[in-house]
């Protein structure tokens, strides 16, 4: 099996279209399509990525000996385990996606994690409070803010 045939498979697995894909690689819906046809192979940097959104390891997209069920899972995201340490406290989130880039992350709280989303409790102007669910892949970093104390920063 070739990477592209593994590559549309795995997308095709985690519900995502083409154009969610290249919207998330920064890429344009025709370069995924070339991927997939096998016209075109896409850049290191990008397969590192595309594994992580898809959850498959690098092995598994390039190597024609892997299949699905003999690929390793990919290790866990530094990510993932900032996002685990981070679960219950202020944090500034910064993203990949402009489509994040909007949402005033700058004082939030991540509630929970379920497999690739993490559940965002953004803190807004006159204690007004939104949730929202944003897929882990699309965060780029994470800063941990100091706890309030007695409604205080400390």
């Amino acid at each position: 099996m070739h990477i592209g045939s593994k590559l549309a498979a795995a997308r095709k697995a985690q519900n995502l279209t083409q154009e969610q894909l290249a919207e998330r690689l920064g890429v344009s819906r025709q370069a995924v399509s070339r991927w997939e046809s096998n016209t075109s192979y896409p850049e290191t940097d990008k397969i590192v990525r595309m594994a992580r959104i898809l959850g498959v390891s690098c092995d598994y997209l390039l190597r024609e000996d892997i299949t699905e069920d003999t690929a390793s899972p990919p290790p866990p995201e530094p990510a993932t385990r900032l996002l685990r340490q981070a679960v219950g406290r202020r944090v500034k989130l910064d993203f990949y996606e402009l489509e994040y880039a909007f949402l005033d992350m700058d004082n939030c709280v991540i509630r929970s994690l379920d497999g690739m989303w993490a559940e965002v409790e953004i803190h807004k102007a006159k204690k007004e409070t939104v949730s929202k669910l944003i897929p882990i892949s699309a965060i780029q970093s994470i800063t941990f803010l100091p706890e309030k104390q007695d409604g205080k920063e400390g």
